[in-house]
């Protein structure tokens, strides 16, 4: 290690560079340029008989160190000849390099194995996925970006453009970019490293969280115009989900419409049989399921249309002319579907700010941790997957539920689970009629939901996303007509909770699982 170190930023020239590159986008063109520069390019198997198949005149690099590609491929470039090449002081080690008959390395061009595609397959093991861990390269891309001083490194194909027309300038590449190459390639193994460490590690929670995520787009701003924002996906990541979402139609998605998007799509994958979410500011205004698309769209719709207005429509199967039809007749920003008749893409088109996605077939949510910003750090959970069924619930009163009670309860369940705390959904023949979430009290959520019920709360299926700690939401449920009330449970006043539903004639049962969502 040197004790003072010193760093070159004057322009530096390019006289030999190496190539060895998984994604062969445009690397012809590069090669080409290189060549017209009089640059000597060394290069690897695949790389180096794609830029020969071109006519591209390159030295392999087994010839170059005069040590074969051994075992298997294994290694190829790791040798002195080519990382002291890459990583030589050009000022301070002249004299080892020619002892040691090394050449300077002033460029190299390297991606690598695509690791996250191979573990995404299902077919891919561990030792599949082992052998498909590039080390090589990520040696060579490192070396590069250390040395920036004397050395550019290109790992991204849309970088390509901007080294050529240096090249075709005055053939020096700046220490600017330099810089700027030299911490997209230290980002680039650090994203690499983290993907393959996530893979290995066998608990979600672990003592370390590395997290890597690639910039997807742009947005005119965040939740606020005065916010600045953009979207980033998760390398790898197969499953549908708004981001990688065909887009048919319409404006670009905005912070607020992903974040919605993203809320609708959780919820109406909650449910296997055909059905339908409405979501308003991440809260789902409206839900029904049933046989009928068309019937169900509009009992989603019609559970609370003032505020569906401007909302998110979310289908759980293909939409159709007639469901697109009812559609266009009201505002909205986002229909999202996994497939679309042609005919109802006809029919969409008549209103070109509607924003039309499709995620093609999709299934309960897969994705295991959610994580938050906190001032100082994140906190991470394991995503709330449980599934409830009659078998959880416990009947604490007097009156029976019956069966329609609780089949309309479960469902009540996979809708609440998605809706702000404190939550109460009021919920009858597969529809939602009245939710109040979000309320910093829970008998406000009551009233906040018998009044977005009105008289379609009777016969209804009352849920609360927790306990009740008084018994003053049930008075206030006392003249509604609600059949049934769902709870977690878990007062020191359930009793006196239990006493006023037996008082009033409710049944109710309890879940003994809370489903807070902040």
């Amino acid at each position: 290690m040197i004790n003072d170190p010193s760093l070159n930023n004057r322009p530096t020239k390019i006289e030999r560079a190496l190539i060895s590159v998984f994604d062969k986008t445009d690397v012809i063109q590069l090669a080409q340029q290189l060549i017209n520069n009089g640059v000597e390019i060394l290069s690897t198997g695949g790389t180096a008989k794609t830029l020969r198949s071109a006519g591209v005149e390159v030295v392999d690099v087994s010839d170059y160190t005069h040590f074969p590609e051994i075992m298997d491929g294994r290694v190829k470039t790791i040798n002195p000849l080519i990382e002291g090449g890459i990583l030589g002081l050009r000022d301070q080690h002249e004299e080892d390099a020619n002892m040691n008959n090394i050449k300077w390395i002033d460029l190299v061009v390297c991606n690598l194995y695509p690791f996250s595609e191979t573990i995404s397959k299902k077919d891919c093991d561990l030792a599949m996925a082992l052998e498909n861990v590039d080390i090589g390269g990520p040696t060579m891309i490192r070396s590069a970006a250390k040395n920036m001083g004397w050395v550019t490194v290109a790992v991204d194909p849309a970088d390509y453009s901007l080294l050529m027309n240096k090249l075709k300038d005055d053939g020096t590449i700046s220490f600017e970019t330099r810089r700027e190459l030299s911490s997209k390639a230290f980002g680039h193994t650090a994203q690499y490293d983290t993907i393959i460490h996530n893979y290995l590690k066998e608990k979600d929670l672990s003592s370390d969280l590395s997290l890597t995520f690639k910039k997807h787009s742009e947005m005119r701003y965040g939740e606020n115009p005065h916010q600045s924002a953009a979207s980033y996906i998760m390398p790898g990541n197969q499953e549908p989900n708004i981001l990688n979402a065909v887009i048919h139609q319409g404006k670009k998605l905005s912070y607020n419409n992903i974040m919605d998007a993203d809320g609708a799509l959780a919820c109406v994958r909650e449910f296997e049989e055909t059905a339908c979410v409405v979501v308003k500011h991440a809260n789902p205004c409206g839900v029904a399921v049933g046989n009928d698309l068309l019937d169900v769209y509009e009992r989603a719709f019609n559970a609370d249309s003032l505020s569906a207005f401007g909302g998110i429509i979310a289908l759980n199967r293909e939409c159709t002319e007639n469901v697109a039809r009812a559609i266009v007749d009201v505002f909205v920003e986002i229909v999202l579907a996994p497939s679309f008749e042609p005919a109802a893409l006809e029919v969409f088109k008549g209103k070109k700010n509607l924003r039309v996605l499709e995620l093609g077939k999709f299934e309960k949510r897969k994705t295991k941790l959610e994580v938050r910003n906190v001032d100082g750090g994140l906190i991470v959970q394991d995503t709330d997957t449980k599934i409830l069924t009659e078998d959880d619930l416990s009947i604490v009163t007097k009156k029976q539920p019956s069966d329609s009670d609780i089949e309309t309860a479960l469902f009540t369940w996979k809708v609440l689970r998605h809706a702000k705390s404190n939550g109460i959904l009021i919920a009858k023949n597969g529809t939602t009629v009245g939710l109040g979430a979000g309320q910093v009290s829970r008998v406000d959520a009551v009233h906040m939901a018998l009044r977005k019920g009105g008289e379609k709360v009777s016969g209804g299926v009352l849920a609360s996303d927790a306990f009740f700690p008084f018994r003053d939401s049930i008075d206030t449920i006392k003249d509604s007509g609600i059949s049934m009330i769902m709870q977690p449970g878990g007062s020191i006043r359930d009793q006196e909770v239990i006493e006023a539903c037996d008082e009033y004639g409710f049944s109710m049962v309890f879940t003994g699982t809370r489903c807070f969502k902040h």
